[in-house]
């Protein structure tokens, strides 16, 4: 028996998005983004205005309060979304808030939607002990849901720095999400490796700790840590940017019930919605056809609500 559309209406889980909104991501990091795009479009033979494509963007990223990613949640069936917030403040001086402020918007839109949304937000190690305090306060006065990490910014991720946030992870039972792979050519890509995971999350063995992106640029590598450590997962946003076969190279490292759907909401927005990329998941040309009912329940959304919960860890 296959898991059908309608059977997973409203039970989907996007493990991996943002806030589509220009006050969050600096400009510095939307140009970079937009100068490879269009060198990779130029590689095609397909000829488009830098600034036109910037402006496509820009005009992409203006749903401020989630109006619209509600909207489209509830027309491709996912029942909640995990917004992700990295602290660009530190690295990117042209942010348009303080992560203090971000926060704060954060906040609103988790008392607007209280059900539909849950928050990882990320503060950047470098701010020190204010930054520690920040963190605990979104935790345990705002019910915020996780830690965000974005090593590229210029830290590791098993940085000591970081070992205070992850305590507070530990004592509230809460994951930990770390970008992995490329990103904006305006930062580094040296610190954006799966395996610079592995020391916190040895010294760590209670805080589960996802790989954002690992079904793209570092598969095997995202792949090995979640057979090999208990406390680590991948999610799969940034599918959309290769083939959808990819899927199925992941999908046979043994490692199913790691998996966790995402849409890294608004980056894709150009090629399509929400319920377009659930659809072309669910497709018959995909790789996800080949899994059973409980595999592919666990990817959209099982294994990240136990996660959300706190029930999964090495103990388990």
């Amino acid at each position: 028996m296959e898991l059908t559309p309608i059977e997973l209406s409203g039970r989907i889980v996007d493990g991996h998005a943002h806030v589509a909104s220009t006050d969050f991501i600096p400009r510095s990091f939307i140009e970079g983004t937009v100068k490879n795009v269009s060198l990779a479009l130029a590689a095609q033979g397909i000829q488009t205005s830098r600034d036109k494509l910037l402006d496509l963007y820009l005009a992409k990223l203006q749903d401020h309060d989630c109006s619209l990613l509600t909207t489209e949640m509830a027309r491709a069936g996912i029942g909640q979304t995990v917004l992700l917030l990295p602290d660009f403040t530190y690295a990117l001086r042209d942010a348009v808030l303080t992560i203090d402020e971000m926060i704060e918007r954060h906040r609103s839109i988790l008392e607007k939607w209280p059900e539909a949304y849950r928050i990882f937000v990320g503060v950047d190690p470098r701010w020190g002990a204010d930054g520690v305090a920040l963190f605990e306060r979104a935790v345990v006065q705002y019910g915020f849901h996780g830690l965000k990490l974005y090593p590229p910014c210029g830290y590791s991720p098993s940085d000591r720095e970081l070992y205070p946030f992850y305590e507070i992870c530990a004592a509230h039972g809460l994951p930990v999400v770390s970008h992995t792979g490329g990103t904006s050519p305006a930062l580094d890509f040296d610190t954006a490796h799966p395996l610079m995971v592995d020391r916190a999350a040895r010294d760590f063995p209670t805080v589960n700790f996802i790989l954002a992106h690992g079904g793209t640029t570092y598969l095997e590598q995202c792949a090995m840590m979640c057979a090999y450590r208990p406390n680590v997962f991948l999610d799969v946003s940034a599918y959309q940017s290769m083939s959808i076969q990819r899927l199925g190279d992941l999908f046979a490292r043994g490692v199913n019930h790691k998996i966790i759907f995402g849409t890294d909401w608004p980056v894709f927005r150009l090629q399509g919605n929400q319920k377009s990329f659930i659809d072309a998941l669910l497709s018959d040309a995909s790789p996800l056809r080949q899994l059973k009912p409980r595999e592919l329940s666990a990817f959209f959304y099982e294994t990240m609500t136990r996660l959300l919960a706190g029930r999964i860890s090495s103990h388990d």
